[in-house]
């Protein structure tokens, strides 16, 4: 049982989530979350399908503000970002966020940008294969070295504290058969990326959010990863990617286990730049 819940991961309808911020705030107290993390996506400068469009952001901004302070005997609240890295556009930095003087972002890569378009591994199973089809040839070897490609550059040259979701182009794998997780290559992969991470810092996540969504029975990062971020020597913490208020602590006490499983006794997370570490 984890005697302590976070949540730093959550969606509201600023981006593509279902329920307002004050209908999450209610649910993470109604459920025993002691500390509440918003992070409704971006892309700022820009905007996007699933994000927060800039010109709304000061109000995004302003009402995690507001539900703090209205709630603050009953929950922490914290206002942050899931910022997208989409190569050649925008990176997540804290710099470029600084106008609206974030609590801390996630750092997420979302999209694969190629010389013939982009696309998206977070998306229904017929819209990522006929991605890796026309863009790849169907060779999905070469979109997920791509993949882990643009994670290194976002994790070297980025500017952020929590890592997110570290291998979602496993979401949709056990249903298209991109790629195998047992081959060479691929572990190969895994520890390049977990060898940059180390370097930047940050806080790796478990994200419960494909057990939420139904899209796969397990977390993210896998098993073998986990044990490859550990052995480097990376925080972790526990996050759901909630994107509606029936999710927001979904397998939270299966995310225990799993970690003290790969050598974690503690989670960590971002407060006031530097990390605050809670015993599991």
């Amino acid at each position: 049982m984890m005697n302590t819940k976070i949540n730093f991961h959550t969606h509201t309808v600023f981006s593509d989530g279902d329920n307002t911020p004050e209908e999450m705030v209610l649910s993470a107290i109604q459920k025993g979350i002691s500390i509440l993390g918003f992070s409704d996506h971006s892309m700022f400068p820009f905007g996007g399908k699933w994000h927060i469009g800039p010109k709304d952001i000061p109000l995004y901004v302003k009402t995690i503000r507001e539900l703090a302070q209205k709630y603050k005997d009953k929950i922490t609240i914290k206002c942050g970002f899931e910022a997208d890295y989409y190569p050649t556009l925008t990176i997540p930095s804290k710099d470029l966020y600084k106008e609206f003087a974030p609590d801390y972002l996630i750092g997420s890569v979302h999209y694969i940008a190629t010389s013939n378009g982009h696309y998206t591994m977070d998306h229904k199973p017929e819209r990522v294969k006929r991605g890796v089809d026309i863009l790849y040839n169907g060779d999905g070897k070469k979109a997920v070295c791509d993949y882990f490609e643009a994670q290194r550059f976002m994790l070297e040259h980025g500017d952020f504290d929590i890592w997110g979701h570290p291998d979602l182009f496993r979401k949709r794998n056990a249903e298209l058969k991109l790629f195998d997780e047992n081959e060479s290559w691929y572990k190969e992969e895994l520890k390049k990326t977990a060898k940059v991470a180390a370097k930047a810092g940050i806080i790796a996540e478990i994200n419960t959010g494909a057990i939420g969504r139904g899209a796969m029975q397990s977390f993210y990062p896998s098993e073998q990863f986990l044990q490859i971020i550990h052995d480097n020597g990376i925080p972790v913490m526990i996050n759901s990617d909630s994107h509606n208020v029936d999710t927001i602590d979904c397998a939270f006490d299966q995310a225990v286990e799993y970690i003290k499983k790969a050598g974690y006794q503690e989670i960590h997370y971002p407060d006031s730049g530097s990390f605050v570490s809670i015993k599991i």
